[in-house]
């Protein structure tokens, strides 16, 4: 592959970072995940992420190979993991959704979700049980919340989860859909109704009952999986109870670990779309000249970096309040519309300044188009992120 092909993220420095030196903001760990994240992404992703999106292919093999590299919980501390600093982990996010946004997904709900539900709110038999494995990739984890009906309202969900018996067994029925990695994870993170509130549940994906299939539709994220799940009389021991988690806010403190690695991610995305454009317009030719000498082609390239430099800075902030313990939910929502909105749009300006061949398999743009419509979506819509910073500026609710 060219650079041309693929933008930055198939050389040691992307084309943006000519101009843009955010290196000079990082700590020397912090460059060190970051490089080790592109290196691995370079490597390992982007020569097979062609194929793999044309055929919905994911490939699992890959994930011991983060595990190994210490990208899987990498935020988290102990039980294998590496306990990195928040700035590492949304650079490493940054990295990898440059290639793909299927494989920083992965990583987010391995780690930002089902691994971080885990450390956060289980038992210590239910840490030791789990996360030293999936730090390592021998294990998956799936994360599931949102329901058919809809992912924003999940004080509506109509999963239960009842006592039976003298022993006091759990038994969970309902549906989810848009599950990350159910049909190949070994443990679904389940969050139901109980009589005393939504709690969340670790299920074992060989229990009887739990059924888990891919989507098979999908025009976006197709080198990754995402499921509808079917529980049907699961019956769970009393300790598969998350003991730690009562209600909402359980599930919603994983989601905005997830959120903030969106934030990071989408901006690698942009950043492999706007490099794409650039080094097109250093070479294609029109009117005895590269259109990268024409004004109209300069002002959109200016206008992206620009949007660019801000996502990233505004990411960093966010990074730097995270790891004093400062960072609000309602910065989170700034930084995932913020990043995602943007990223679009540059994607968009970069298909148009590649013309004709923008919409081939030859560049990144398209297909990192199709998957942020995706990123758009889920952790929360534009909508639903207006609505918490709408709340935060006036004092009044409009959710409802």
């Amino acid at each position: 592959m060219t650079d041309e092909r693929q933008g930055g993220a198939c050389g040691p420095t992307p084309l943006v970072d000519e101009v843009f030196d955010i290196e000079a903001l990082l700590s020397d760990d912090e460059l060190a995940w970051q490089l080790k994240a592109r290196e691995f992404a370079t490597r390992r992703i982007l020569p097979i992420i062609e194929d793999d999106f044309e055929n919905k292919h994911f490939r699992q093999e890959l994930v011991a190979e983060l595990g190994a590299a210490g990208f899987l919980g990498m935020h988290l501390t102990g039980y294998g993991c590496a306990g990195a600093g928040a700035v590492a982990y949304g650079l490493v996010c940054q990295e990898i959704e440059a290639a793909d946004s299927g494989w920083r997904t992965f990583v987010s709900v391995q780690g930002s979700l089902a691994m971080t539900a885990i450390h956060k709110f289980g038992s210590e038999e239910q840490r030791q049980r789990w996360l030293p494995g999936m730090a390592a990739g021998a294990l998956i984890g799936c994360f599931a919340l949102t329901e058919p009906t809809g992912g924003s309202d999940p004080a509506g969900m109509s999963t239960t989860a009842t006592r039976e018996g003298l022993s006091g067994d759990w038994v969970l029925d309902g549906s989810k859909r848009w599950i990350g990695m159910a049909s190949v994870a070994d443990v679904a993170v389940v969050w139901a109704q109980t009589d005393d509130g939504v709690r969340g549940f670790l299920v074992p994906t060989s229990t009887p009952g739990f059924t888990a299939t891919p989507i098979d539709t999908k025009l976006s994220m197709r080198a990754s999986i995402q499921c509808d799940i079917r529980l049907d009389g699961v019956r769970l021991p009393a300790d598969a109870m998350l003991p730690d988690a009562r209600g909402l806010s359980g599930p919603f403190s994983c989601l905005n670990e997830a959120r903030f690695g969106i934030v990071w991610g989408a901006m690698g995305a942009a950043r492999s779309c706007l490099d794409a454009a650039i080094g097109r317009a250093r070479t294609r030719e029109v009117f005895g000249k590269p259109i990268g000498a024409t004004q109209l082609i300069q002002a959109k390239l200016a206008d992206m970096l620009v949007e660019y430099e801000k996502g990233v800075l505004l990411a960093l902030h966010l990074g730097r309040l995270k790891q004093r313990g400062a960072l609000t939910p309602a910065q989170i929502s700034v930084g995932k519309l913020n990043s995602v909105r943007e990223a679009l749009r540059i994607a968009s300006e970069a298909r148009s300044i590649l013309g004709g061949d923008g919409v081939t398999s030859e560049f990144p743009v398209m297909r990192h188009l199709a998957n942020l419509e995706s990123v758009r979506t889920y952790e929360g819509t534009d909508e639903i992120h207006q609505l918490v910073l709408g709340r935060a500026l006036t004092g009044l609710s409009a959710f409802a």
